[in-house]
């Protein structure tokens, strides 16, 4: 076995879990009172607590049970991140113009799936390296390329692989449009749950923290 299981946490928990981007900057202040800021992270790393999604017994059990087969924190899996799941605005289907992959030389055939946030000269570019599978939509020069064929996916890395004979020639722009999954882990050990607490109220934390590639 990996130590990543291609297998989603139940999306009805999910659904209703809090979280999103995390970033680590550090901030001296000098003498002088000004500041020096530098980020320790080249990627922003997702946090969410699926305990605020577990409404029943039943999900309880389910996500129990879903932390036993992963071992805690050993094993790796996939989350759907309801806001931030494809790749254009949520209420849009994807196009396969959505996102750039890179340009065209005639000689490279690999590209990684990405998605930029912003835009101009301080946009960030985030790697996606778990693209749903059948869910991925390639063009080159705004030209739907032919899927599996001229060119594939791996859905559990995100790479992008033109076949012999249909490389991108020089300039040819390759962009991409897709639905994908965050790559996590549990950020605990032990699940404590109280059931007299939980009937009254009271939500277990479970606390899931994104894996950087």
């Amino acid at each position: 076995m990996t130590d990543f299981h291609e297998t989603r946490f139940p999306t009805d928990v999910a659904r209703g879990a809090r979280g999103g981007p995390e970033r680590l900057t550090q901030i001296v202040t000098l003498a002088s009172g000004r500041e020096v800021r530098n980020s320790r992270w080249a990627h922003s790393r997702r946090r969410y607590d699926a305990g605020l999604g577990i409404r029943t017994l039943d999900a309880l059990a389910a996500v129990v049970a879903f932390f036993e087969e992963r071992r805690g924190r050993l094993y790796g899996f996939r989350w759907r991140d309801r806001l931030d799941w494809k790749s254009c605005p949520p209420s849009q289907t994807p196009a396969a113009t959505d996102q750039p992959l890179g340009t065209g030389d005639g000689v490279q055939a690999v590209f990684q799936l990405g998605k930029d946030y912003g835009s101009g000269a301080a946009r960030y570019r985030r790697p996606i390296t778990k693209p749903l599978p059948g869910e991925v939509l390639i063009a080159v020069d705004g030209v739907l390329a032919d899927l599996p064929g001229h060119v594939d996916c791996d859905a559990t890395t995100g790479l992008v692989t033109f076949a012999a004979g249909h490389v991108p020639g020089p300039g040819a722009v390759i962009t991409a449009g897709f639905l994908f999954d965050v790559p996590v882990r549990f950020d605990i050990d032990a699940i404590e749950v109280d059931l007299s607490a939980f009937e009254a109220g009271e939500i277990p934390k479970i606390p899931i923290v994104e894996i950087i590639p």
